[in-house]
């Protein structure tokens, strides 16, 4: 068997290279090793459980040069207190062995270590100033722990030095002049370490590194290909010089801050740049409109960039805006939330052959006008088009109703005429996929068409503030996403599957409110009708609509009864039917929807006792306004002790308490809730950094089970 195999090659006592990765059962491996191979010169036992009950009392590896124990669950960092003893070694990994506090003090003589890697462990305190005396230190990794602390300029200067990570820790301070002294580093990593300091400071002081000499030009970094520094760890405008790196590919300088103006210059000589993301920064875009950038990038990330206030002909990053001459293939292009004005038909219709691939399009919240272009053939791809905030005027062309893939569709805007013709010409409707479908505030008219009823994926439909008439169609019970009581559509519209760390995100009218959802956006289900000229009665068929959240008729002409089993629609929370022409009674179903948080039924012409429930009772008078209703917590039902009963007992001491603790509970619920769980990535730094450490532990051993299975 395996042990067996394992017993007979430890018999061989002129092996110099032994390595057993990820395996099981053989604790006493370590010490079958120290007593029969002395001459062993390389020891791997990475990922191998190692559980070390007692240290080593004598040590026979006088040879050995390289030591890696990564990933090990050490209970006791002093029983490795053995490795100090190892006078040939060079090489030692220590990284992923839970060890805790300070950096092991056995570690202070072993000053012929050229290769030391401690990463991934939870160390909690400043780097120890013995390690500044390892003179023959080339390679010293210290990321994804808990140092904290300055940046020492004593540990720049061990010269031999070629490599360096102090990432993910808790270090602050700004990069010494000393790393000048380290002429042979090809690599020093510095994410999340919160450097103080002009970012031209900080390629001034790089420069000396492979050059000799001072110099504020980027230039000197011939083969530069990837430059990231991200999460508010510079600040200051980025030098011209970036614009002489030929080499460049990707950079990386997103969530900073960084200011100034960005010009053609900074991108002159960019001929192989293929990723930009610089975006959540201050800065602003100066470009030549007239230039044909040299070249062709795959993701362009500049939201929160001042960009305007025209569309130039050609932008520096992405190739000429108008006509998206991207060979590439964007699978994002991002532009919203910026001053560009103007009409897009130039943007849109022009070379559309690099627009095959792209499956999101944010023009949002600018200042875009005219119509929009009908030229929607080949963005077949499209499961994201956003051109809501702008300024379009006229209607939806035709060639939109084509787009297949589409699963989000924003247009608030001042389009007119019927509900997009596009779609009524459309008669096998291809927009099957669609998911979210919001025309608010437009001046859209005429009745909605039945075809509509065929976008059974719908979980968003907003059609608020516009001029439609007519019946609300029965067949909106043919919307199965939002009869479904649970479940959302996953991560099928997410940007950060596409290209990016960005998520669609939607403004919705919910309890009263406009709200704006991202992250929980998947999780949304919402109709809302309001603000149009509806008439005639509210369909049964809505309450089939069990999976809704928010239903919105109000400010319509609606009239008759409301449906009487409404409170079949358990998931509901926000329900406004106010001012329309309704009347009856308040079905004495609604007592049953539990989850309801907001209820508006002002302006209409109810009549009769309102239903006694926890929820119905502890709505605002406001919500029962301009009726004929009586009971809690309006006025008394004259002519009946009952109702006045009813009230009383729904106010009194047992009920009321049950009710007040409920309403308690729900913001206590959620304020622990968040700050037990989400806080503390929002407010702890060393939260943060354990959690994303923990994720990339865990991909590591997804990957190598995978690696195993093969």
């Amino acid at each position: 068997d395996t042990y067996n195999i394992a017993t007979i090659r430890l018999k061989a006592s002129c092996l110099t290279n032994l390595g057993i990765s990820q395996s099981q059962g053989a604790s006493n491996w370590l010490q079958l090793v120290n007593t029969r191979l002395p001459s062993l010169e390389e020891l791997h036992l990475s990922n191998y459980h190692l559980q070390l009950g007692r240290p080593l009392l004598n040590v026979n590896l006088s040879t050995l040069a390289v030591l890696d124990l990564s990933y090990n669950f050490f209970t006791n960092q002093m029983n490795l207190g053995w490795v100090s003893k190892l006078n040939s070694l060079v090489v030692l990994n220590l990284a992923g062995s839970d060890f805790h506090g300070l950096i092991p003090n056995f570690l202070r003589n072993m000053t012929s270590l050229r290769h030391l890697d401690l990463s991934y462990n939870n160390f909690k305190s400043s780097i120890p100033e013995w390690l500044y005396r390892f003179s023959s230190l080339q390679v010293l990794s210290l990321s994804a722990n808990e140092l904290q602390g300055d940046i020492s300029s004593a540990i720049f200067n061990i010269s031999t030095l070629n490599e360096i990570d102090l990432s993910w820790n808790d270090l602050e301070g700004k990069l010494p002049r000393a790393v000048g002294n380290l002429c042979n580093l090809r690599s020093i990593v510095l994410s999340s370490v919160r450097l103080n300091q002009d970012i031209s400071h900080i390629f001034e002081i790089l420069s000396v590194v492979n050059f000799g000499q001072l110099t504020d030009q980027l230039e000197h970094f011939k083969n530069l290909k990837e430059l990231s520094s991200n999460d508010k760890s510079i600040f200051g405008p980025i030098p011209t010089s970036l614009g002489k790196l030929a080499n460049l590919e990707k950079v990386e300088i997103y969530n900073n801050l960084l200011e100034g103006v960005v010009s053609g210059k900074h991108f002159a000589n960019h001929t192989k740049l293929r990723y930009f993301e610089g975006w959540d920064n201050s800065l602003v875009l100066r470009a030549n409109p007239h230039r044909v950038p040299p070249f062709q990038l795959r993701l362009l990330g500049l939201r929160s960039w001042h960009i305007g206030p025209s569309f130039p002909l050609f932008n520096n990053f992405s190739g000429p805006l108008p006509q998206i001459s991207m060979g590439s293939n964007p699978s994002m292009i991002d532009l919203s939330n910026n001053y560009f004005l103007g009409p897009l038909f130039h943007f849109l219709c022009f070379q559309l052959n690099a627009t095959i691939g792209t499956r999101v399009l944010s023009l949002a919240n600018n200042l875009l006008s005219g119509e929009i272009p009908d030229c929607w053939i080949k963005w077949q791809s499209l499961q994201v088009l956003r051109l809501d905030g702008n300024r379009f005027t006229g209607k939806i062309p035709s060639s939109m109703g084509t787009l297949s893939e589409l699963q989000s569709l924003h247009l608030h805007n001042k389009l007119h005429g019927e509900i997009p013709l596009s779609l009524k010409n459309c008669r096998e409707l291809d927009l099957t996929n669609l998911i979210i479908l919001i025309l608010r505030s437009n001046k859209f008219g005429g009745s909605i068409p039945d075809h509509l009823c065929a976008l059974n994926s719908l979980h968003i439909f907003d059609l608020a503030d516009n001029n439609f008439f007519g019946s609300i169609p029965r067949c909106i019970s043919n919307f199965t996403a939002m009869v479904r009581g649970s479940g959302s559509w996953g991560n099928a519209i997410l940007y950060a599957a596409i290209a990016g760390p960005l998520s669609e995100s939607a403004s919705v009218v919910m309890k009263g409110q406009l709200l704006e959802y991202d992250s929980t956006l998947n999780l949304v289900k919402v109709l809302d009708f309001s603000r149009n000229k509806f008439s005639g009665k509210i369909p049964h068929e809505v309450t089939s609509l069990q999976g809704l959240q928010s239903l919105n008729l109000s400010q319509n002409h609606l009239s008759g009864k409301i449906p009487e089993n409404i409170g079949g629609m358990k998931s509901l929370e926000s329900l406004d039917l106010s001012q329309n022409q309704l009347s009856g009674s308040v079905p004495e179903s609604m007592s049953s929807m539990t989850f309801l948080s907001h209820l508006n039924l002002s302006s209409n012409n109810f009549t009769g006792r309102i239903p006694t429930s926890s929820q119905l009772q502890s709505f605002n008078e406001s919500c029962y306004a301009g009726n004929h209703l009586c009971g809690s917590p309006l006025k008394d039902c004259k002519g009946s002790g009952n109702e006045h009963g009813v009230r009383n007992g729904g106010r009194g001491i047992g009920e009321g308490q049950e009710v007040n603790w409920f309403y308690v509970s729900m913001p206590l619920g959620f304020v622990s809730g968040f700050w037990c769980v989400l806080g503390p990535l929002v407010i702890s730094r060393q939260w943060r950094i354990k959690y994303f450490r923990f994720l990339e532990q865990m991909w590591w051993k997804v990957c190598d089970f995978l690696a195993k299975i093969k």
